[in-house]
């Protein structure tokens, strides 16, 4: 019996590993990757974070890079195994768990080998559970190579011709730019209207001023939080209008349906196709946790991580407090809460017990 299980080995997982260390528990780390920072190695290959390294320091280590540097993700890969080394944290890989089953004074973990009992669970799986594409995708003859940008990787993996890029957010403009550098002709099918933000202003980093005017440090439940949130979220740090200004990029607008070869958006119907990368983001899947109240967009119910059901706990989702609550330096503050808010419950319950 344990006294936590944390599931997800990223840096949620291990930011809530440091804090149950610290408060003396008896923990597993469980993850359904065979090594540490895999859902970071497994990204795109060029892909950078848009946060310098003195903004990445989670709880206890320092980023190992000079200011100002923006890390790619083998160096965020690195950075997690020097922590897990560290701390010496307990994972367990290759662990895929399957389904949470509230025992009311424990809970029973279930993966596909077996079975753990712990008093706790916290969940710090992420954000990006389910790749999404739209329905009409199934529609697409199959000579045309499809990908989502969760499996997206570079270049080489197209086939010859003319490529499609689906989605305006960082990985859809990213991937644009990176997919117009090869000379061929690329559709773009997203928001070509979305704001941006440069890396850098007035001789600062943009997550200095982020920082300087506390915008990460607002709670959703605030207005300004609220209104921040419900925003449309700028690109940062990639030159869009120059990317579309390509030569070679033709935006057409959203996309609408297909059929066969032919793929209907709204400016075009397109009939050249020959790849089509969809960064189109994920769906939350929660669906294995049982008794879990979930909102309007299939996230968990909680209360600063803390669920409806007692002893259940979840770290890692985005705006789970702040707009740094998914990033890699501001995780810190959300498990320091986590550890605070534990550490409380079992004093109480220790006090009960005498």
């Amino acid at each position: 019996m344990y006294d936590f299980i944390i599931i997800g080995a990223a840096q949620a997982g291990l930011s809530m590993a440091y804090q149950l260390d610290q408060l003396g528990k008896k923990y597993l780390v469980l993850d359904k990757e065979n090594e540490v920072g895999a859902s970071w190695l497994n990204r795109w290959d060029s892909l950078t974070l848009f946060t310098p390294s003195e903004f990445n320091n989670m709880e206890g280590l320092k980023f190992p890079k000079p200011k100002g540097h923006y890390p790619d993700k083998y160096e965020v890969a690195e950075y997690f195994k020097a922590y897990v080394k560290k701390f010496d944290i307990p994972i367990e890989f290759n662990t895929l768990v399957t389904k949470i089953e509230d025992k009311t004074d424990y809970f029973i973990v279930e993966h596909e080998g077996g079975f753990y009992e712990t008093e706790n669970v916290i969940v710090a799986t992420g954000p990006f559970h389910i790749p999404y594409t739209p329905p009409f995708a199934d529609k697409i003859d199959k000579s045309i190579f499809q990908i989502h940008s969760n499996f997206y990787q570079n270049p080489s993996q197209l086939q010859v011709g003319t490529a499609m890029v689906v989605g305006g957010g960082d990985s859809g403009y990213q991937i644009l730019d990176e997919v117009s550098d090869t000379d061929r002709k690329v559709y773009f099918s997203g928001d070509t209207s979305v704001k941006t933000l440069p890396q850098e202003f007035l001789g600062k980093t943009l997550w200095w001023w982020f920082t300087k005017t506390g915008y990460l440090n607002f709670s959703k439940d605030s207005w300004i939080g609220k209104q921040i949130n419900s925003a449309k979220q700028p690109v940062i740090g990639v030159d869009v209008k120059g990317i579309l200004k390509k030569k070679n990029v033709h935006p057409v607008g959203k996309s609408l349906d297909a059929k066969a070869e032919m793929i209907k958006t709204e400016a075009a119907e397109l009939n050249d196709v020959k790849n089509i990368i969809w960064a189109t983001g994920y769906r939350p899947k929660f669906d294995w946790i049982e008794g879990l109240e979930l909102d309007k967009d299939g996230y968990p119910v909680h209360e600063r991580g803390v669920s409806n059901i007692d002893g259940l706990y979840f770290i890692g989702l985005p705006w789970l407090h702040t707009r740094a609550s998914a990033t890699l330096g501001g995780i810190k503050k959300d498990a320091n809460h986590l550890g605070k808010y534990i550490a409380k419950k079992s004093k109480k319950k220790e006090k009960s017990i005498a």
